[in-house]
């Protein structure tokens, strides 16, 4: 780690430069702000020792340049003579830690090391934030994605409950991660559940938690998904699908701020963001009384629609592109391209399954297919699908009626073939990952032609 001292007294930069350098920082110095200035900028330091008084410039004036930088980084004043409101000042805008002259050396070394293990987390926190947006970066350069875009950012601040809705695959979940990122909570929990992927008997065991003893295979106290998100934002998919009991128990959350445990009567309290989606029509689900209204109306505070993949088609090279890079990478390869034919054939589909259908059939094409650059041939090879989007080829396998005997084989020849070639055309991985004996499957593929 490099540290930057400026102060006016040339001994004091020497005996500070003397002392970090045993401790194995990097350390530069500068006696006058012109020249910390300058060094600064070459020096590019992880930490900053700055004189509050120097003779050409003020170093608070210094110290907030830093902290309105882009990169701002731990500022540790040292001052000889100045006053209390000066320190005040200096730790209102942002400095680390204030030392006061005659300099104490360990604790001079003490600062600097709470210092730099500050920076070394800030850093490890921006490769964090970097990464996140990565894995979920909303691909998308149509007007409905930037409208969606700013809703996002503008609600992200707030702790307003958020309903997103849309159908399957469309990328709610990647929306709630997007609000939960641009928001003061991104550095707490970001727990989601989805209501829909447990079984009802137990929603209310594993959102809010339960007490040793509370059921039979309760050995011992469990959280919930609420007090995991404590502090964060609590993304509870498929809301839909929520019995009415949890429905009620949500509600007072979201009221109250408090919760008990399954088998407990204390009470606790948290401090949760919650953002729910769904597929399905919530307010017809109201009207059937499926759907708690007060619920509803709670969650409902700022709608957002999830847009499927059929109304910003214009998006699809940009996805196609992303999802292959993504590919690539993933399966160690080379990235494919995709013919002018391949994406306008890929754009006259029609995607029931949205973006998710989309990503799975790239995913399918580098599983697949062997070529550089993709054809229509090779789509129609590798997604079983015709030009009109219509998945014709696998409804008219399953409703064409043939004898049993040949259904079967024409079955048997199609997966095993897939199967294969998933497997890296290796008969072992193929038999251990299918539960086969190698000799059997092995004797299989030869009866049907494939070996």
């Amino acid at each position: 780690m490099k540290i930057l001292v400026i102060d006016d007294e040339k001994n004091i930069c020497l005996t500070l430069q003397g002392i970090l350098e045993d401790e194995k920082y990097e350390v530069a110095c500068a006696v006058s702000a012109r020249e910390g200035v300058k060094t600064f900028d070459d020096f590019e330091p992880d930490v900053l020792l700055l004189d509050v008084k120097l003779q050409d410039a003020n170093g608070i004036e210094i110290l907030d340049g830093v902290m309105k930088s882009d990169h701002p980084i731990p500022v540790i004043m040292i001052s000889g003579n100045s006053s209390i409101s000066d320190a005040v000042k200096a730790i209102k805008i942002g400095a680390f830690d204030f030392l006061e002259k005659p300099l104490s050396l360990p604790k001079v070394k003490i600062a600097v090391k709470k210092a730099v293990e500050f920076r070394q987390m800030s850093l490890q926190m921006s490769q964090f934030r970097e990464q996140y947006a990565k894995d979920w970066y909303m691909v998308g350069e149509s007007r409905i994605m930037q409208e969606l875009q700013q809703v996002i950012n503008r609600v992200a601040p707030s702790n307003a409950k958020i309903l997103i809705t849309g159908e399957s695959g469309t990328g709610k979940e990647l929306i709630a991660r997007a609000i939960h990122g641009r928001s003061p909570r991104f550095n707490n929990p970001f727990i989601k559940f989805n209501s829909a992927a447990i079984p009802r008997e137990l929603v209310e065991s594993e959102l809010f938690g339960y007490e040793k003893g509370a059921f039979t295979g309760a050995i011992k106290n469990k959280r919930g998904k609420l007090e995991e998100a404590d502090g964060g934002t609590l993304f509870l998919d498929e809301i839909g699908d929520m019995d009415l009991a949890a429905q009620a128990k949500i509600l007072r959350v979201i009221q109250e701020g408090e919760f008990e445990r399954v088998g407990s009567n204390r009470t606790h309290y948290i401090d949760v963001r919650i953002i729910a989606a769904t597929n399905k029509d919530l307010e017809e689900l109201v009207a059937t009384g499926a759907f708690r209204e007060d619920l509803f109306y709670r969650l409902n505070v700022v709608p957002v629609v999830s847009p499927p993949l059929r109304e910003r088609k214009e998006d699809l090279p940009l996805l196609i592109d992303y999802f292959s890079k993504a590919m690539a990478v993933e399966m160690k390869t080379t990235v494919k391209s995709f013919s002018p034919e391949a994406l306008t054939y890929m754009q006259n589909l029609s995607y029931p399954g949205n973006v998710r259908e989309l990503k799975n059939l790239v995913e399918r094409i580098y599983l697949l297919c062997d070529r550089r650059v993709i054809t229509p041939a090779d789509l129609e090879a590798c997604s079983c699908i015709s030009q009109t989007g219509s998945k014709s080829d696998d409804s008219s396998f399953w409703n064409e009626t043939l004898p049993f005997v040949d259904k079967k084989h024409a079955f048997e020849s199609r997966y095993l073939s897939i199967q294969l070639k998933l497997h890296g055309n290796s008969v072992s991985k193929t038999a251990e990952a299918l539960g086969l004996q190698q000799s059997n499957l092995s004797r299989k593929l030869h009866d049907l032609g494939i070996l």
